[in-house]
């Protein structure tokens, strides 16, 4: 069997040939390109084509354009008619010389199946288009030079196919520009592997950025192989059937980011049919609708707590009134009592609204109930200490008791009393758990003694500490002032 050399017989065809790198420098050029161009290949190998024969026009617009087109697609291209001059040596005058060529652009694919170059044939038809300009001079002059039979009408259909060609192509451009500046993501998978030929925008943002054109869904997007997603787009491909789903929850990574990120998507696979009528690929579209769907089950949730508070909050409501009818049972003293309890509950209330019922900070808590007694009277201090929603429900309540009694009998009962709320944090005994350990001090009011029968807001603070917050409490009635220590559980940060 004889080797054929192919370096040899890349020198030796009798038209123009050239390869180029995906850079567009020149790596190979035969004899006759050399002769075509006027160039030597030790001045065009290793540079940039548009360098060595610039054209800033619409001819090198579109030159560039067929090469930018068969690299990204993997697939052959003709530009059957093209006006493109090339610079004349020196030796030969110098300036540009008006040429005319027909080129045909072909992929050579590399070890990785990618297109690593492409090989440019051209036959220059300068010839044909001076003697088409001669024929159609008014007094019918003929250049001196032997005409091939059928050259011109070879001619005026070389350019009159480049037309339509290049009307195909600005149609086809100005598809592509609206698919790909659609809102909605789409897509177009060709063969029974489903290889990406086209992705607009949406798309690609909806894979975090990545390559995806001329690759396999399986290969550009390996985590939604195992979701069912492969399997969808093989029955479509094998049935010519379309499939759809909404709200479909997904796991899709992003680029450079291998911790895959939920997405919930509307979409449509459409089987795409070639002209002999079998199905040759499927047509992806369809929404992002993750935001709408987190939106839902937000507002759910929210309907959810809203129900669970409103009959938490009917039930403290009740807790309150029949605890303070019991205390307090002349009519006037039980609506002042209880008024002032449920707009201590209102307070709070705010708080947490403000925070989209998240929780609330502690000192925040303390002083809505505080700061109607002057800020120089008052202080808290500690460390910021974040409260889930029924943890400040329960202190704001026993704040309430507290600073309700300062004010009757204790340190805010006269002119120079000072009340001061100090807490600190440490870990509990279970893991992850913290305890609150919070002092309410109260100097300068009148001589304390001790009472005689516990009333309901000494029972509200005890059942509060105890039962609500998993803790204790206690007072001490000390002759400067009560002192009220809490040591309840919170739950953790």
């Amino acid at each position: 069997m004889h080797r054929i050399n192919f370096n040899a017989l890349f020198e030796v065809l009798p038209s123009p040939h050239m390869v180029l790198d995906r850079d567009l420098r020149f790596v190979g050029v035969n004899a006759a390109y050399e002769k075509a161009v006027l160039r030597t290949r030790e001045e065009m190998i290793g540079q940039l084509m548009f360098e060595l024969f610039p054209n800033d026009g619409d001819s090198g617009r579109r030159l560039r354009e067929s090469f930018d087109r068969v690299f990204a697609t993997g697939e052959a291209e003709t530009l059957a008619f093209i006006h493109y001059e090339i610079p004349r040596p020196d030796d030969q005058g110098g300036g540009m010389e008006d040429r005319y060529w027909t080129a045909v652009h072909v992929p050579i694919l590399g070890d990785d199946g990618e297109v690593e170059f492409l090989l440019q044939n051209t036959v220059d038809v300068t010839e044909l288009q001076r003697l088409q300009r001669a024929a159609s001079l008014p007094i019918g002059i003929a250049p001196g030079v032997g005409t091939p039979a059928g050259g011109l009408e070879l001619l005026q259909r070389a350019q009159e196919a480049e037309r339509a060609h290049r009307t195909l192509l600005d149609q086809s451009d100005n598809f592509r520009r609206l698919f790909a500046q659609a809102p909605g993501f789409m897509a177009v998978l060709t063969g029974p592997d489903h290889i990406f030929t086209f992705a607009n925008d949406a798309y690609e943002a909806l894979v975090g950025g990545r390559q995806v054109i001329g690759r396999t869904v399986a290969d550009a997007l390996p985590e939604v192989v195992g979701q069912g997603f492969v399997d969808m787009l093989d029955a479509v491909y094998r049935t010519g059937v379309a499939a759809s789903a909404t709200g479909q929850r997904v796991l899709l990574s992003q680029l450079g980011d291998a911790t895959p990120i939920e997405r919930f998507l509307d979409f449509t696979y459409q089987p795409i049919y070639s002209p002999d009528g079998a199905v040759s690929g499927v047509f992806v579209q369809g929404a992002d609708r993750t935001e709408s769907v987190r939106a839902a089950e937000r507002q759910k949730t929210l309907v959810d707590e809203l129900n669970h508070r409103v009959k938490n909050s009917l039930a403290t409501v009740q807790s309150i009134a029949a605890q303070t009818f019991r205390a307090t049972p002349d009519p006037v003293a039980f609506r002042d009592a209880f008024e002032a309890r449920l707009m201590a509950l209102s307070n709070v209330q705010n708080l947490l609204t403000d925070s989209s019922w998240v929780g609330a900070d502690l000192g925040e808590v303390l002083l809505a109930e505080l700061k109607p007694h002057g800020d120089s009277r008052v202080s808290v201090s500690g460390p910021a200490v974040r409260l889930t929603a029924p943890e400040a429900l329960s202190l704001a309540m026993v704040g309430h008791e507290l600073a309700t009694n300062a004010a009757k009998c204790g340190a805010l009962s006269t002119g120079d009393g000072k009340v001061s709320v100090t807490w600190s944090l440490v870990d509990g005994d279970k893991s992850g758990e913290r305890r609150l350990l919070l002092t309410w001090t109260e100097r300068g009011g009148p001589k304390v003694t001790p009472p005689t029968r516990e009333g309901f807001g000494s029972r509200l603070i005890a059942r509060t500490a105890v039962h609500d917050l998993g803790g204790t409490s206690e007072a001490r009635f000390e002759p400067d002032g009560l002192v009220q220590t809490l040591d309840v559980v919170l739950t953790a940060a």
